[in-house]
């Protein structure tokens, strides 16, 4: 996925969904469109967060 996308999904009303490396679902907390990095929380525990690159994240079809 692409920072700009990642941004759009955060920003977005709608509940979109994302995977991190393809098997995790993610909800996106912050993305920092300048370096390429997304922090995001893992399934439902808010004490599970990781700052990875966006290129990990992938948007559910």
């Amino acid at each position: 996925m692409e920072a700009t996308r990642a941004k759009q999904i955060y920003e977005s009303e709608q509940t979109i969904g994302v995977q991190l490396d393809g098997e995790k679902p993610v909800w996106i907390e912050s993305v920092d469109e300048a370096n390429g990095m997304a922090t995001v929380q893992v399934g439902s525990d808010p004490l599970n967060t990781h700052t990875v690159s966006v290129d990990r994240l992938k948007e559910e079809a």
